[in-house]
């Protein structure tokens, strides 16, 4: 998978010695650049932009996300509970199914709580009315499937052919539809303006009958907004002629966008050798700091790299026993010698969400850089109780 990112931007000019390794460092300057350009979008559109939580939920900056988006999407129960606790505005839930004991809260803390199916929400219907009985005001909604693949990884296109995510639109019949508030579709990752306008071009066809009856239409997340060639002029008139064409309100879902180069994971290489090629061993791990970087799989770009630099690519691996936890080969910009450090590029979004402790390998600390004023914050650091605690 090709890295859509990886702009150094006033990380070119960290000392990376200031923190611990490993750490992820997040630079609140980059992250308000990202909010004021959504938060831009959204009021020439006239539509509501929600921070989808399942990439980048680093709460500590959730007044900063309050202050120019409209709320956040939540996939579940531990995400609508956290929205609530920390974050400002509408929470909108999508869950690919929901446990019955968990919907009577989830209902309680949303504003939208989101069906994967037409037969999920029926099988809900006496919990839905029990809720609003006792004071809930929330919408329904349901996910649909365009079944439009523009993804490039098949496991990351929820239109994939047998995808479990959303309701198959050619599926869809007028009975389904009682009682729906609202549509959702999440059809990208990591994409620009044109795969939006496809997938539109099948849902409106499909979901037309109905407008008028939906308040809203949910176009989710994977729309990488803030990156610098993305047709941002396009994605207004779009979303200008959606609402009129629809007259149900617009809402966009960004994760990645709200987080996209706005942060680094800084690591230390531990040992080096060589293997048929030159490696080397660092305190990162692909598979407990950067599981995507397998799942993708995809290089993460590094900090300083030099393009076609003097002597062999080193392949960078972490601590852990898999033979596979490698992160890729590297012109290193430092000496291939213990001590040295090192940092990966557009970290901040997913990676920081899906870290474990697989082997007992510590976790990163966590560090809020405003890259304007130069103020350095510890935020949080982990310690033997966190991988302790988790177990039995």
């Amino acid at each position: 998978m090709e890295t859509k990112a990886g702009d150094p931007g006033a990380f070119a000019q960290f000392d990376l010695s200031r923190v611990d390794s490993p750490a992820f460092v997040v630079d609140a300057a980059k992250l308000r650049a990202n909010l004021q350009i959504l938060a831009e979008i959204r009021d020439v559109a006239d539509i509501k932009m929600l921070a989808a939580l399942k990439a980048f939920s680093m709460h500590a900056v959730a007044p900063m996300i309050g202050e120019y988006l409209d709320g956040t999407c939540t996939s579940g129960l531990w995400e609508a509970r956290l929205a609530s606790e920390f974050y400002d505005g509408e929470i909108s839930t999508y869950c690919a199914a929901y446990k019955p004991e968990d919907l009577e809260e989830v209902c309680r803390l949303s504003d939208h709580v989101i069906f994967n199916s037409p037969q999920q929400k029926e099988r809900a219907r006496l919990i839905l009315d029990q809720a609003r009985l006792t004071g809930g005001d929330f919408d329904i909604g349901l996910r649909i499937n365009p079944q439009v693949p523009t993804g490039e990884v098949p496991r990351y296109d929820p239109s994939s052919p047998g995808s479990r995510l959303g309701f198959p639109i050619d599926q869809l019949e007028p009975e389904m539809m009682e009682g729906v508030d609202g549509i959702h579709f999440h059809n990208l990752c990591e994409q620009g303006f044109e795969p939006l306008a496809q997938t539109w071009d099948k849902v409106f066809d499909a979901i037309e009958p109905w407008f008028g009856q939906l308040k809203w239409i949910n176009m989710g997340g994977g729309h990488h907004i803030t990156r610098a060639d993305y047709a941002r002029e396009e994605l207004v008139e779009f979303l200008r002629d959606a609402k009129e064409d629809t007259g149900a309100e617009i809402y966009l879902e960004p994760g990645e966008a709200v987080a996209l180069d706005a942060g680094i994971l800084v690591g230390t290489i531990l040992d080096s050798g060589f293997n048929e090629v030159p490696f080397a061993i660092t305190d990162v791990s692909a598979t407990c700091h950067m599981p995507d970087v397998i799942e993708a799989p995809y290089r993460p770009a590094m900090l300083g790299e030099e393009a076609g630099g003097e002597g062999a690519p080193v392949r960078l691996g972490g601590p852990s026993c898999l033979a596979g936890d490698v992160i890729g080969d590297y012109s290193l910009p430092v000496p291939n010698q213990a001590g040295q450090r090192v940092a990966f590029l557009d970290q901040a979004h997913y990676s920081m969400v899906k870290t474990n402790t697989f082997n007992g390998v510590p976790l990163p600390s966590i560090y809020l850089w405003d890259s304007e004023t130069d103020q350095l914050e510890l935020v949080k650091e982990f310690g033997y109780e966190d991988f302790r605690n988790r177990l039995s």
